[in-house]
């Protein structure tokens, strides 16, 4: 139980009509503005026991609305609207007090839009933007980060048959040399989710997330190997057409490629604009790769198979070494002490291994092309 406030903050009521106080605070001044968040409800069931440190936990913000409600009896409903940015100090305030009280719970929803639409003062276009010393800032809280990370790497029937689905799109565009088909199967194929959900896992110390995300990415990685090696051996593979001789020999530009395409889809996924994931999909191209090693290796091109299979490693080490940096920048992190120390162990140990499995690859692949094994041969 935290100590009892003092009255500092004033009416929880704000008045509607002020756009401003939708956001969660009084409008803000000309050295808060930045730009703006996608925007979330956050619903506060509050115990009895919890309610008289509601006005301390708030610290200024300003709830839209505050609601008795008739089960749990006594308990109240606290509603607020604010950017998502600025959830996960308020989320932290009361979890920290009341999370081992029954009844208590926290629900975030997203808004698409609220009326009085929030507005600008003129004054604030001349701000600064406050400082970001932690990343922290114009970022989704860790809680809805974890969800979305849980969701993506969700292990079903469905997601296994979309990933088949994908393998055989992009099998067909491959053989082809269809870039357009090619394209679609790099949008279907579920893989950019548990490889974001592995790079979460570390910097939130959360041996379950990793647990699964590993999981969900073998079992994905399995299928699409078992259909497109099948497809390989049932359908002549012609090694030498473009859309499959290009992905056998991985160059520097190749790991460039999938650095950059693992920020881009850290960044989107921790701002809260998952549209900009569809575009990193196509980017880093984490399946045809694997479709191109399964083709080869059904159809007795061993050697050939060998250069899909460096680049497939590739993307998927830079996507996740690239994710725990970005992760790590932003400030995603738990929220007790213990569990700071314990992600601080853990974003070091993942960024380790990542980095070794990177330097092995670069090694194979050095050796591939000084002895002119397989697509590097003359």
């Amino acid at each position: 139980m935290c100590t009892r406030p003092s009255d500092r903050h004033g009416a929880l009521f704000p008045n509607p009509s002020d756009p401003a106080t939708f956001l969660g605070r009084s409008r803000p001044s000309a050295t808060s503005r930045r730009r703006p968040m996608p925007l979330r409800l956050v619903q506060i069931v509050l115990p009895p026991k919890c309610q008289d440190d509601t006005d301390r936990l708030l610290d200024g913000v300003a709830p839209v609305g505050r609601w008795p409600l008739d089960h749990p009896e006594g308990s109240e409903l606290l509603e607020l609207v604010m950017e998502a940015d600025e959830v996960e100090p308020l989320v932290d305030r009361f979890t920290d007090c009341f999370a081992e009280e029954d009844g208590f719970r926290v629900t975030l929803l997203p808004v698409e839009a609220t009326l009085p639409h929030l507005g600008d003062d003129e004054d604030d276009e001349k701000g600064d933007a406050p400082s970001d010393t932690d990343g922290s800032r114009s970022r989704v809280s860790r809680d809805e980060l974890k969800v979305d990370a849980l969701e993506s790497s969700q292990l079903t029937w469905v997601y296994l048959v979309m990933v088949a689905a994908s393998t055989i799109v992009a099998s067909v565009g491959l053989l082809r040399d269809d870039v357009a088909v090619i394209i679609g199967a790099m949008v279907i194929a579920p893989l950019l989710g548990p490889n974001v959900a592995l790079a979460l896992s570390a910097a939130l110390a959360d041996l379950d997330l990793a647990k699964r995300a590993l999981v969900t990415l073998l079992a994905a990685g399995s299928v699409a190997l078992a259909v497109s090696m099948g497809t390989g051996f049932f359908v002549d593979v012609d090694p030498t057409v473009a859309a499959i001789a290009d992905r056998t020999r991985p160059g520097n530009s190749d790991l460039v490629l999938a650095m950059a395409a693992g920020v881009a889809g850290t960044l989107a996924f921790t701002s809260g604009f998952p549209q900009a994931v569809i575009g990193v999909m196509v980017a880093v191209a984490l399946l045809p790769p694997l479709v191109i090693f399964g083709l080869l290796m059904g159809s007795g091109n061993g050697a050939l198979a060998a250069g899909a299979f460096l680049l497939f490693g590739f993307n998927v080490i830079s996507v996740n070494l690239a994710g725990v940096a970005t992760f790590l920048v932003r400030g995603v992190r738990p929220a007790g002490w213990s569990d700071k120390e314990n992600a601080k162990k853990s974003v070091r140990v993942a960024a380790l291994t990542w980095t070794v499995l990177l330097l092995m690859f670069l090694v194979a692949l050095w050796v591939a092309r000084d002895q002119g094994f397989g697509p590097f041969a003359d």
